[in-house]
């Protein structure tokens, strides 16, 4: 397969990773998504809440990467940051992302107790206090802190029409538009209990070194919202649907909670 970039199709999807550069993919010993099995997660009395503080005015632009929808935020100084929960000092937010399937059956990586979900959204934050830049964040353990919100499909989010309406533009890879004032916490539900493991990015180069936030209150998404995300490209006429990784084995990675 040389000279094939990663995909999400037969010949360049998950099940191919690992032959197309990232042995990782299999070799790994902390590979995300995993399943969550909330009755053998820890509860740690010592899990702090988690606490966002987002400046809408760090939001830039908003662009189809070829494998997704991304929301791109300022991150060259503290602006929008996550602090709390399992994490030592400020992880600062550098980019929102989707994840969704063909139909509302499935198209989140995470799975609750055997339970898949429509859709994920990523939070990507990188922990500026003690890395210099993005990429040193990518080779340590500690590195990134990512918040999983889960999409279920009921009623129209509001939140989410701004990111809906941009998509008409956004149809082919690499299309970009600014996308300005925006808030992420809008995006959360209202409660943040969640779960916590060290982990993977969940596509290449699939680093390890995330320290995974799974929220445990899902977010509503409207079916109709949903449906314009399918229609965006992989590429001319590729539409990009089942942009999901499948769960990995935990390899007896500890789980642990902030609920009981």
């Amino acid at each position: 397969m040389a000279g094939c970039s990663w995909g999400y199709g037969p010949k360049n999807g998950p099940d191919h990773w690992h032959e197309l550069g990232f042995p990782i993919a299999k070799e790994g010993t902390r590979q995300s998504p995993i399943e969550i099995k909330n009755a053998e997660a820890k509860f740690d009395q010592n899990l702090k809440p988690l606490d966002l503080s987002y400046d809408p005015t760090s939001s830039k632009s908003i662009c189809n990467t070829g494998t997704t929808v991304q929301v791109d935020f300022d991150d060259c100084t503290d602006r929008s940051v996550l602090t709390g929960g399992p994490l030592c000092g400020k992880y600062r937010l550098r980019q929102l992302h989707f994840h969704w399937g063909a139909c509302d059956t499935h198209g989140s990586e995470h799975v609750i107790d055997g339970k898949t979900f429509a859709g994920e959204l990523h939070l990507v934050h990188w922990n500026a206090e003690k890395y210099c830049e993005f990429n040193e964040a990518l080779k340590a353990p500690d590195g990134l802190a990512v918040i999983a919100v889960l999409l279920k499909v009921c009623e129209t989010n509001q939140a989410l029409q701004k990111i809906v309406c941009s998509l008409e533009c956004l149809k082919s890879k690499g299309a970009k538009t600014d996308f300005k004032d925006f808030s992420a916490c809008s995006l959360l539900p209202s409660c943040l209990q969640y779960w916590t493991y060290p982990g993977s990015l969940t596509t290449p180069p699939l680093c390890e070194c995330v320290i995974w936030l799974v929220l445990k209150e899902p977010i509503n998404v409207g079916a109709d919202q949903l449906a314009n995300f399918r229609k965006l490209e992989f590429g001319p006429c590729e539409p990009m649907q089942n942009n999901y990784r499948p769960p990995q084995a935990s390899k007896c990675r500890e789980i642990r909670k902030n609920f009981e």
